[in-house]
């Protein structure tokens, strides 16, 4: 059984074969609608339970076409509507109850307890569709959009991130050790990922470097990915923070250090760590950034039933 957790938990051989897979299928959907099938639905009678404990929309509709697409289906929980969100039942017997209906289970949550403790007692492969300390998803998916935009693996290319050491940075630094590329990050100091991640970069060779200006970040890059200064239940002084990241904004004046082809990411939804004009430019590759996320879930689900072709 193999469970979508962290990056970093999964072999780099795996995670290439999830991207490869994603462009075959995206390949073969060209002329196919919505709700149309993949070739011999490879996940016919299947199901997919999925739980939020935060709100989403991109990662709800992706995973729920990504099932539907590949012949399964889906069925979707909110933590209110259980008895583990009247604390009546223990994970444990939640877990055993969804292994027993379902086949795959994706959880949107605010714990990394809770995702430790769903993967202790489930007996089916286990989804991390965002935990505080980890968006791997998100990540993958965008490493997808990136090669198929460049047209070359990212282990060749400059990657850079200005904004917010969050989840989606974590996974994205992950995922700079498992397809090796070189990853600049600008940050203020008071804001820097955790050290015990950073360690776990330099054991693993690395090649992460962090800055405390973005123009020294953007330099030379051929990709800048970027998210929400304040993040879902942020716990932190707000205005402070803010106030901190305000020579962060991306704006002209920053991209004015940039390559020309650079193109930009947004996990979204956005707030005002970047403009207007810089986010509806044609450097913005959002839209099918959040599209291709639908092509790289369904790869996942497939990974994780052991389907992958």
């Amino acid at each position: 059984m193999k469970h979508f957790i962290n990056l970093k938990d999964i072999p780099a051989k795996n995670l290439r074969k999830i991207i490869t897979d994603a462009k075959k299928r995206k390949s073969l959907r060209k002329k196919l609608g919505t709700l149309e099938l993949d070739k011999h639905a490879p996940l016919k009678g299947k199901l997919l339970i999925q739980m939020f404990e935060k709100s989403s929309l991109r990662t709800r509709l992706s995973f729920y076409l990504a099932i539907k697409q590949l012949g399964g289906t889906a069925l979707t929980l909110r933590p209110d509507e259980l008895h583990i969100g009247k604390r009546s039942e223990p994970i444990s017997d939640t877990a055993k109850i969804l292994g027993t209906y379902a086949d795959l289970f994706m959880l949107r949550t605010d714990s990394e307890k809770k995702l430790e403790l769903f993967k202790k007692n489930l007996d089916i492969p286990l989804i991390n569709g965002l935990s505080p300390n980890s968006h791997p998803a998100q990540i993958l998916s965008d490493i997808f959009t990136i090669e198929e935009i460049k047209k070359k693996s990212i282990s060749k290319l400059n990657i850079s991130w200005i904004g917010d050491s969050n989840n989606v940075l974590n996974s994205l630094i992950e995922a700079s050790v498992k397809f090796s590329f070189n990853l600049k990050i600008a940050c203020p100091k008071e804001f820097m990922p955790k050290k015990k991640l950073i360690e776990w970069v330099r054991k693993n060779d690395g090649k992460v470097y962090i800055f405390n200006n973005p123009l020294d970040a953007i330099k030379n890059s051929d990709v800048l990915l970027t998210d929400k200064v304040i993040s879902m239940n942020d716990k932190v002084n707000k205005s402070y923070k803010i106030k901190k990241f305000k020579n962060f904004k991306i704006n002209d004046q920053i991209l004015k250090n940039a390559k020309k082809d650079l193109i930009i990411l947004h996990c979204l939804p956005r707030g005002d760590e970047i403009t207007d004009k810089v986010f509806n430019s044609v450097r913005s590759k959002v839209w099918i950034q959040a599209l291709n996320r639908v092509h790289v879930q369904k790869s996942i689900l497939l990974y994780c039933l052991d389907k992958l072709r």
